[in-house]
């Protein structure tokens, strides 16, 4: 029996997972709702890590509005993620024997 290695077949995997940990860190995407009134950046872990809202829409005190509006951009932003994820993961999966 040749070519299948238990061993080198983990090993790839773990290098793998440790590349698809670090692009989560460093990917970083941005989402907006309401023609830019509210902006959203997020990590490839799913971190919000900045929310930047319009003035003039605190100003119009129409609160339900800028709650649907942040919950978009959240939304949308996590999509953005899952989408990178998605596509990263299918390029490693290609590198592993068996998988791709």
């Amino acid at each position: 029996m040749s070519g299948f290695n238990i061993q080198e077949l983990m090993s790839q995997a773990k290098k793998q997972y440790e590349v698809l940990q670090k692009k989560m860190q460093e990917t970083i995407v941005e989402s907006s709702s309401g023609g830019g009134t509210v902006i959203v950046k997020m990590d490839g872990r799913k971190q919000v890590l900045n929310v930047k809202i319009d003035p003039e829409v605190v100003k119009s005190g129409d609160v339900e509005m800028l709650q649907d509006l942040i919950t978009a951009a959240v939304n949308s932003a996590a999509n953005k993620i899952d989408e990178s994820m998605q596509s990263a993961m299918g390029g490693m999966l290609g590198g592993i024997p068996g998988l791709g």
